[in-house]
């Protein structure tokens, strides 16, 4: 991915851009018109409710023992909500629902803008090359975070409880 750390020549006019890091970065070549504006990149992510819980998954890519919710890119051309069906149905294999849009999350860290959904999942799991385990939490046992998809996790928790009261 392209980012101010590794961006020394402009793709327009291949002028060096100015060591400056802090976006937008305007190529300072005379009339040249390109500026790197690193917008951030929107993402979805689904809590998927299953008869006995919420699902969290472990990435292969993640530590030992981080687990969170379904996420993934939203593709050319595709609507938040189909992205998030798309993603959880090929990152878990079940038959899936949408049943509310969460929230909008802004996640600095990674640069990214994350639409939360909460979809409601039937069948057997099957994890995909990109995931090698899972977890069911009781979501009576869910707990969320104080960043990125533990927002979601914390706002879907909040408006359960009060649907509740």
């Amino acid at each position: 991915m392209l980012s101010l750390n590794n961006f020394n020549h402009c793709p327009q006019c291949g002028s060096a851009m100015p060591i400056q890091r802090k976006a937008p970065l305007p190529c300072p070549a005379e009339g040249c018109q390109f500026v790197y504006y690193q917008n951030p990149l929107p993402v979805v992510t689904a809590i998927v409710e299953v008869s006995d819980g919420v699902v969290l998954a472990h990435n292969r890519d993640w530590p030992s023992g981080m687990f969170g919710p379904i996420t993934g890119f939203i593709e050319a051309g595709e609507s938040p909500d189909q992205a998030v069906i798309r993603e959880a149905r090929e990152e878990l294999g079940l038959t899936l629902s949408l049943q509310s849009l969460i929230g909008v999350y802004g996640f600095e860290r990674l640069n990214q803008v994350i639409v939360a959904y909460h979809l409601r999942g039937e069948g057997n799991i099957t994890l995909n090359e990109e995931l090698d385990d899972y977890r069911i939490i009781p979501v009576d046992k869910l707990k969320s975070w104080s960043f990125g998809t533990g927002l979601a996790i914390r706002d879907w928790l909040a408006r359960r409880q009060k649907s509740a009261d």
